[in-house]
């Protein structure tokens, strides 16, 4: 049974994932783990926080599989280790707010900012979870997946349609198409106008 899981579609594997076959979870994880792991490197330099949260995200998909809902399993899996990044970085901040004392917080704010990407990681952090993240969320699965891909990921069209496993003339009119919808729903969100008085 566990000798043709290399052939096996996501899907496939996904559904015996979630009646608890262990050797669908071996060959889900050697097929995805090593490009999630790089994508959290892209967006984190801490590598044993990319290690945390790829490891989070397995056990995740161990545990709700069941739950996926029949969107792309790589963009699906790729949702949770984003979310799960954002929630190691909200953790490390409030375990630094707590251990620092106000003298020492001009120096500690000086060293990150030095040592990490902060206002990126901070304009990432919006994007899941600000407005805009609000506004994704109101967006199709197929084109919220492809610009979280080219947009916030900064993947090219090509990177994109073999994570999605789409063609790259689909990911470019998606790509159009998620910009009109996101458009459409930051409108319905904010009621002023975006850049400036009417």
């Amino acid at each position: 049974m566990g000798g043709h899981r290399e052939k096996d579609t996501d899907a496939a594997l996904l559904r015996a994932v979630a009646d608890g076959d262990s050797t669908a979870m071996a060959a889900l994880y050697d097929r995805h783990a090593g490009w999630l792991h790089m994508r959290l490197a892209r967006r984190c330099g801490d590598v044993e926080a990319v290690r945390e949260v790829l490891q989070d995200t397995f056990v995740t998909v161990w545990r709700s599989a069941a739950a996926h809902r029949g969107e792309e399993v790589g963009g699906w899996l790729w949702t949770i280790a984003a979310r799960r990044l954002v929630d190691a970085r909200r953790a490390q901040e409030r375990t630094a707010r707590i251990e620092t004392s106000p003298m020492d917080a001009i120096r500690v704010e000086h060293e990150s900012s030095v040592a990490a990407p902060s206002t990126e990681e901070r304009v990432l952090a919006g994007l899941e979870f600000g407005e805009v993240g609000t506004a994704l969320d109101r967006i199709s699965p197929e084109l919220r997946d492809v610009l979280r891909a080219t947009v916030v990921d900064g993947l090219t069209t090509r990177e994109t349609a073999r994570l999605l496993g789409i063609p790259e003339g689909t990911v470019k009119s998606r790509a159009m198409r998620a910009r009109a919808e996101l458009r459409s729903a930051l409108a319905h969100l904010s009621p002023t106008p975006l850049g400036g008085p009417a």
